[in-house]
C-alpha cells in the first residue's frame, strides 16, 4: 500500500541510531527528500537501501529535523492514534505512581513518544510546554485528549496553562508565551495558584511565575529518601526553590533546618509553604548565594550542621559548558565535604543530562581526594518513574542523586 507521506534517506550514521532507539534525525543526516511537506507535517524515514524505519515530524527550522513517533507501518497518524498514546501514558502513571497520580507529570516528551511535549498535572490543573513544531501544530486535539481521556479515568480538569517560553522554541520558529488555553469547560484564567499534597506535606504551586512549571516534581521519592537521614539532624538545605528537602527533612524531625536560595521569591515561597505545614518552628530561611555562604563558612571554619543538601539548577544545559559545569559542581561538593563533621551526611545532585553519571561521580571522586574525606555511599537514586527512562535515549536519563556518609 503506497504510503501518503513525503519521504527523507539517511546516512547509515543515523540509520544506526534510529535503529539503536533514538527518535531523532538531524538536518545533515538527510542525504535525499521526495515530495513536498510543512512544517509539522509526518514524513516517512528511509535507509539508502530503501528500507523504511519510522515515520515522524519534520521541521525544516530546526537542526533536529525529523522526531521519529512511530516504527509501526500500521499506524495513522489521526485522532484514535493520538488518543491511544495520551491513554497509554495517563494508565503508566496511575500504575507507577498509585495514590501519587494526584500530581506528577503526565507525559515525558520523547519517552512517552511525545517529542518536545511536556504535561505535569497538579490536582486538578494542567501545566504544558511545547518544543516541537509537530506538537504544536496539534496541541489543540491533544490537550483535548488529555482532559477527555483524564475524564474517563474520574478527573476533571479545571484548567490548562502553557508555559511556551523556553529559547528552544526560537530553534523551532515558534512564537514565545504563557498564557491559559481557551476551551469549552475550561477556567480562562485564573490566580496560577494551585494546593498540592506531595509526601504528606501541602505546597502553593505558583505555576504561572515559578520555575518550568512551578514545581519540580522528579525528585518526589527523593526526598523521601533524604528526610529518612534527618531525624535530630541540623540540616542546610541548599538552592531549596520552593522549600521541599527541606520541608520534608523537618517534617521527618529534623533538629533544626536552614533553607537557602539566592531568590527572594523562592524564600518567601519556602516560608510560606513553612507556615502551610505549621513547620516554621524549627526552620530558618536565608537568602543567600549558595557558593559564597559556603566559602564564607569554609574561610571562618565553622559549620553547625551535620546535614548538607545541594540540589543545584542545571549547571550545564549543552555540552560546550559542561567543563564550567563540573568546576561548579566539584566547588560546592567540595565545600560541603570540608564543612561537615566526621559522620555527616551529604545529599547531592545534578539534573542536566550533558553532566552523565560517570562525569558527576568522577567528580565526585575528585572532590572527595581534595577534600581529604571518604565517601559512604547510603542510597543512589534518579528521577521519579512519572520521569521515564528511554532506554536508546540518553536525553531522558537525567537526574543523578546520591546520598553519602561523610567520614
Amino acid at each position: 500500500m503506497e504510503r501518503p507521506y513525503a519521504r527523507v534517506t539517511i546516512t547509515e550514521k543515523a540509520e544506526r541510531s534510529l535503529r539503536a532507539g533514538h527518535p531523532w534525525v538531524y538536518g545533515e543526516e538527510i542525504t535525499a527528500q521526495q515530495g513536498s511537506y510543512k512544517n509539522g507535517d509526518i514524513v516517512d524515514v528511509f535507509t539508502k537501501k530503501d528500507r523504511w524505519l519510522g515515520a515522524g515530524f519534520v521541521n525544516d527550522n530546526s537542526k533536529i529535523r525529523v522526531r521519529v513517533i512511530s516504527r509501526n507501518t500500521n499506524d495513522r497518524f489521526d485522532e484514535a492514534f493520538f488518543r491511544r498514546r495520551v491513554r497509554h501514558a495517563i494508565d503508566h502513571r496511575r500504575t507507577v505512581m498509585g495514590a501519587d497520580f494526584c500530581s506528577c507529570r503526565l507525559i515525558f516528551g520523547e519517552a512517552d513518544q511525545f517529542p518536545g511535549f511536556t504535561v505535569d498535572k497538579f490536582e486538578d490543573i494542567l501545566v504544558t510546554e511545547v518544543l516541537s513544531y509537530g506538537i504544536d501544530v496539534r496541541k489543540d486535539l491533544l490537550y483535548r485528549l488529555l482532559v477527555e481521556e483524564l475524564a474517563a479515568v474520574g478527573v476533571k480538569i479545571r484548567a490548562i496553562y502553557e508555559r511556551n517560553e523556553a529559547g528552544l522554541r526560537d530553534k523551532e520558529g515558534l512564537p514565545k508565551y504563557k498564557g491559559f488555553v481557551k476551551m469549552d469547560g475550561l477556567l480562562g484564567d485564573a490566580d496560577g495558584h494551585v494546593l498540592i499534597t506531595e509526601n504528606g506535606i501541602r505546597y502553593d504551586v505558583d505555576y504561572i511565575n515559578g520555575q518550568k512549571t512551578g514545581f519540580f516534581l522528579d525528585q518526589k521519592y527523593n526526598r523521601l529518601a533524604a528526610a529518612r537521614l534527618a531525624p535530630g539532624k541540623r540540616v542546610l538545605d541548599c538552592f531549596t526553590h520552593s522549600g521541599a528537602f527541606a520541608l520534608n527533612a523537618a517534617k521527618a524531625g529534623a533538629a533544626h533546618v536552614t533553607a537557602v536560595d539566592i531568590s527572594k521569591d523562592a524564600i518567601a515561597q519556602t516560608e510560606r509553604n513553612a507556615k502551610l505545614n505549621d513547620l516554621q518552628g524549627n526552620m530558618s530561611f536565608l537568602c543567600a548565594d549558595v557558593f559564597d555562604l559556603l566559602t564564607k563558612m569554609a574561610e571562618e571554619k565553622r559549620c553547625e550542621y551535620d546535614y548538607i543538601i545541594l540540589d543545584p539548577p542545571a549547571f550545564t544545559k549543552s555540552d560546550a559548558t559542561v567543563k564550567n559545569a563540573y568546576r561548579g559542581y566539584k566547588e560546592i561538593n567540595l565545600k560541603a565535604m570540608k564543612l561537615l563533621p566526621r559522620g555527616g551526611y551529604l545529599a547531592t545532585c545534578s539534573c542536566s543530562h550533558f553532566m552523565p553519571d560517570k562525569l558527576f561521580v568522577e567528580m565526585l571522586k575528585e572532590a572527595a581526594a581534595d577534600a581529604n574525606v571518604s565517601l559512604r555511599q547510603v542510597e543512589a537514586r534518579q528521577q521519579g518513574p512519572d520521569h521515564p527512562i528511554l532506554w536508546g535515549v540518553p536525553e531522558t536519563d537525567y537526574l543523578k542523586f546520591y546520598i553519602f556518609q561523610v567520614f
